[in-house]
């Protein structure tokens, strides 16, 4: 019961406190200097809001596209070096029965340099792709910078505008 009553006082409380809070004031008509200001600034600002999400798309589909080609590169390489691995293997197998150790080691041998290309291939996809991020949030992060000055220069604007 305390509880009921105590939360039905800082109600009421509130609801007094609320009504007798000052109306708003009425705006002031704003001049067709500052209306044409504004306007003005509304326009830039909608400009670069869209020359920045251009930017961010082209930057995403650049990323994208790395990203599929380092996987298609990745694959490739990945292939290549097990069908240099199989080949060597068959080769190795035919292989008369005193020369199967040698051929064994030549055809580890010739796995082990078909691994190895491809382990470079895949860090060379990789940094390219990293590369390309990286530029990618370059190019955004630039794009952002216009925005928010082409934001600030129009609200200078609109405030000196107001000013006078």
């Amino acid at each position: 019961m305390n509880k009921l009553l105590a939360s039905l006082i800082a109600g009421l409380f509130a609801s007094v406190a609320f009504a007798q809070a000052p109306a708003a004031v009425p705006a002031t008509p704003a001049s067709p200097a500052v209306v044409k200001a504004e306007a003005k600034a509304d326009k830039s600002v909608a400009a670069a809001v869209k020359s920045e999400a251009k930017v961010d798309a082209k930057a995403d589909a650049k990323v994208a596209k790395a990203e599929t080609t380092a996987a298609d590169k990745k694959a490739n390489a990945r292939a290549k070096a097990a069908k240099a691995k199989a080949k060597a293997r068959a080769k190795a197998a035919t292989a008369k029965a005193d020369d199967k150790a040698s051929a064994m080691a030549k055809s580890e041998k010739t796995g082990a340099k078909a691994d190895a290309k491809a382990d470079k291939t895949i860090v060379k996809a990789d940094a390219k792709v990293d590369t390309v991020k990286v530029q990618a949030g370059a190019d955004k992060a630039i794009a952002k910078t216009d925005t928010n000055a082409v934001k600030a220069e129009a609200k200078a604007d609109v405030k000196a505008v107001v000013g006078k």
